[in-house]
């Protein structure tokens, strides 16, 4: 099956796909912020420039798309037909640029918490989740 749009129309699309203030992303902030936690934004003095800070903790909260992290569940376990080297050489290196990123914060001292779009689902189990990590 072909691509049923043109380049220029199909790089527009792609141009749009945002890489922060998500819906994903916003979500876990109204969340985490309305059980009390304050937080900076995408401090770009850390590595992978994360989505919420909490400096006094030493702590950092990813919040990871399925699809473009290749996460473990059905939406990212799937993988395009289309141009298919391409985006699983994209995606394997979004995922060593993550390991990465992760290694390096915790040898500078800081803990992460990676969310996945797909726990947005069950948000009581995501906020226990996320409040056991600040608390610990």
């Amino acid at each position: 099956m072909t691509d049923s749009l043109t380049p220029q129309h199909r790089s527009w699309n792609m141009s749009r796909i945002r890489g922060k203030n998500t819906k994903p992303e916003m979500t876990v902030r109204r969340l985490i912020h309305g059980a009390g936690y304050r937080y900076r934004l995408h401090d770009k003095r850390l590595p992978g420039k994360p989505d919420l800070v909490f400096a006094g903790r030493r702590k950092v909260i990813f919040v990871h798309g399925c699809f473009w992290h290749s996460h473990s569940c059905r939406v990212g376990e799937r993988a395009p037909r289309q141009n298919a080297e391409f985006w699983a050489a994209k995606r394997t290196r979004t995922l060593e640029r993550d390991a990465g990123q992760l290694e390096q914060l915790r040898q500078a001292g800081w803990e992460p918490l990676v969310i996945w779009e797909c726990e947005l689902k069950d948000r009581d189990a995501l906020l226990e989740r996320a409040s056991s990590f600040l608390r610990g």
